[in-house]
């Protein structure tokens, strides 16, 4: 008695490989939770991934880092940094990295060390771009002006993630 081949193998076994082979590669890539920024000056979060869910919250800060906890198709979940949260399509974020000075006035430090001469003073709710990241220190840059600070003084950053 002769099988044929495709009955020998699992349905689900074919139904992953075509999944596997379907999955653009890009997507892989991409893990969750991960930072990008807004690209927009003005986000809709919506209570769901589409368009028919209200809208809960509108983010109006281009650049502002927000955190990807979730996709789906072409939308991403996100929170900001008072916790905020929903769905915003991708088409409005960017990869690039940006932080947000948190607490009081920061001072920005010419080398990766609390000694090393101040070079500005931030503000809380300034936006930087986010250079990289040492140990402890980041590196940032607003309105042309680069210096480091602490990891925990900006938020847009995970504790131990390298940032070259």
């Amino acid at each position: 008695m002769r099988r044929a081949f495709h009955s020998l193998i699992p349905h689900s076994c074919l139904l992953a490989a075509a999944v596997v082979l379907l999955w653009p590669c890009d997507a892989v890539a991409d893990k969750v939770p991960r930072f990008a920024s807004l690209k927009a000056d003005e986000a809709n979060l919506r209570t769901g991934p589409g368009e028919r869910y209200p809208i809960d919250w509108v983010l109006t800060k281009k650049g502002l880092p927000v955190e990807i906890v979730a996709e789906f198709d072409v939308w991403r979940k996100v929170h900001d940094s008072e916790g905020s949260e929903g769905w915003v399509h991708q088409r409005l974020l960017a990869g690039s990295r940006t932080v947000l000075i948190v607490g009081n006035i920061r001072v920005l430090r010419a080398e990766p060390d609390a000694a090393a001469p101040a070079v500005a003073r931030a503000e809380p709710g300034v936006i930087a771009r986010l250079l990289e990241c040492r140990g402890p220190w980041c590196r940032i840059e607003a309105q042309d002006i680069k210096g480091w600070l602490r990891r925990s003084e900006v938020w847009g950053v995970y504790p131990d993630e390298v940032v070259q």
